[in-house]
């Protein structure tokens, strides 16, 4: 009786799923009913922003670094443009892609930079 009942056990572990069902697509709907105006206060969603990509790049003289792959000049240049960028939108994704020779320390230093910046959703990407 025993041996059945381990069996089954086994049998319904192994046939069920532990993934979790998709019942329902994340989505956010506004409050408000009918035809009324949006405010500005209302946040966009993050699905509608494509990431942003910060490319740290290894040259003779020094990091380089490019956003979206629009050349930037110094890490000043990167910061600003990372506070314009979250002041518009702090929940889009950012996504920081170093060269393999590019030290752990410029990378670290532009993850410090998002992050001061307010981005929400910041990942390193790594081969």
């Amino acid at each position: 009786m025993i041996d059945c009942v381990f069996l089954l056990m086994v049998y319904f572990i192994w046939s069920s799923s532990f993934s979790v069902a998709e019942k329902m697509l994340p989505s956010e709907l506004s409050a408000f009913q009918g035809a009324a105006p949006t405010t500005s206060e209302t946040p966009l969603p993050a699905a509608d922003f494509d990431p942003i990509v910060v490319r740290v790049l290894s040259s003779e003289a020094g990091p380089a670094w490019r956003v979206n792959d629009a050349p930037l000049a110094s890490r000043d240049e990167l910061r600003s443009l990372l506070v314009k960028i979250a002041g518009i939108q702090r929940a889009a994704p950012l996504v920081i892609h170093p060269d393999p020779e590019v030290p752990l320390g410029e990378v670290i230093d532009v993850l410090d930079l998002s992050r001061m910046a307010g981005f929400a959703k910041v990942q390193v990407a790594a081969e």
